[in-house]
């Protein structure tokens, strides 16, 4: 079996709700999304906007306030929101990753350990029963350790500990100043063994998702080693399926996942900071032109709001007087400005409600654009 370049992008934007907007429920999309980057409160509302018909943010605020979709810590050691019944294998898959990446040098500077980490944790899952300040939980660590750790301590512990977001503030549910709260059956430290059968799931809902996809792609999104992901995939022998890419490598894929015809169309999309398609593979051609792919995904990690033409990156758009400002680095065709211009209306109606001038804070790219085509296409 084989599979075009065309091919591989036409099974994302299926699998990502993509190809067109689907008649689903706020949270069952994000499960069957497998993860919706976080880190700027407006884009997991965005992203689903792009892939719901009809899409109404307050069944987002409800999963959330409700804990049936959480924002935490996981892919990438960075804010997720995933449905409720994936947090517990996705956490103990990455706990390795976790461990080693929040309790190294930053963390140990400031005089604890890894083992006072594992010591703390169970007393501050404790205290986190319900939701409470940063301010609150450093307070706390100082108390619990007889003097003020230095800067890191807190740091490390926040990821290290599996702790949720808490709701905070309007316009989308979580503001700028986090409050932390223990999940309701907070996963337990698993053996090597726990947490590699924990990233068999992991992999089987990525490739649900995504794929399909290489080992190097699973590695990509999870951040976990390529020898680790190597071994899951093949302990999973025939619950996969193997596909011939482009390069004749070796992708992986689960049985009856949608592959649609590589001509199928693909309509124009605004898409949200950091759209998790942006980030999930290690070849991320299937979507960002190569030559795109420093314009949109900033040095510092920022990723900027993109237009997807024929479901590839052509450009990038922010909010404007009157409406969208779409910024094109090559030229298209009025039909598709005539399709982006559709999006926008719909986009500036959404928006209207909550936050009108949404990512305004990362304007400042815009200096940095290469030449191109802009233009502002009116709201509603």
């Amino acid at each position: 079996m084989k599979i075009s370049a065309r091919g591989l992008n036409r099974s994302t934007l299926a699998r990502q709700l993509l190809l067109r907007r689907e008649n689903v429920g706020a949270a069952d999309a994000v499960r069957r999304v497998v993860a919706l980057q976080a880190q700027q409160p407006a884009s997991p509302y965005l992203a689903l906007w792009n892939r719901i018909a009809g899409f109404d943010p307050s069944e987002l605020d409800e999963a959330f306030a409700h804990g049936t979709v959480v924002k935490t810590t996981l892919m990438r050691i960075t804010l997720h929101a995933v449905h409720a019944d994936d947090y517990q294998a996705f956490r103990t898959a990455l706990h390795p990753v976790l461990r080693a990446g929040r309790l190294g040098d930053r963390f140990t500077v400031s005089g604890l350990t890894p083992a006072d980490a594992d010591t703390l944790v169970p007393e501050l899952l404790a205290f986190a029963d319900r939701p409470r300040t940063n301010a609150e939980y450093e307070a706390w660590l100082e108390q619990r350790v007889g003097t003020a750790p230095k800067s890191g301590a807190w740091w490390g512990l926040r990821h290290y500990t599996p702790l949720l977001h808490a709701p905070t503030a309007p316009p989308w549910s979580f503001g700028e100043r986090p409050s932390y709260v223990a999940p309701p059956d907070p996963p337990a430290p698993p053996t090597p063994e726990v947490s590699d059968a924990a990233l068999g799931t992991l992999a089987l809902r990525y490739l649900a998702g995504f794929g399909p996809a290489s080992a190097a792609d699973v590695a990509q999104f999870a951040m976990v080693q390529r020898a680790r992901v190597r071994r899951v995939l093949t302990a999973l022998g025939d619950e996969l399926v193997r596909v011939e890419g482009p390069d004749r490598e070796e992708l992986f894929d689960v049985p009856g996942a949608p592959r649609p015809d590589e001509d199928t169309p693909a309509p124009p999309r605004l898409m949200a900071m950091w759209d998790s398609t942006l980030l999930a593979y290690a070849d991320r051609s299937r979507v960002i032109p190569p030559d795109y792919r420093p314009v949109v995904i900033r040095r510092n990690g920022d990723v900027l709001p993109t237009l997807l033409v024929d479901g590839h990156v052509a450009g990038v758009w922010r909010p404007a007087e009157g409406g969208i400002e779409a910024t094109a680095f090559h030229g298209l065709p009025d039909e598709v400005w005539e399709g982006l211009a559709a999006e926008a209306r719909s986009l500036t109606s959404f928006l209207a409600a909550r936050e009108p001038r949404v990512y305004s804070r990362y304007a400042h790219w815009w200096s940095r654009l290469p030449a191109g085509e802009r233009r502002v296409l009116p709201g509603a």
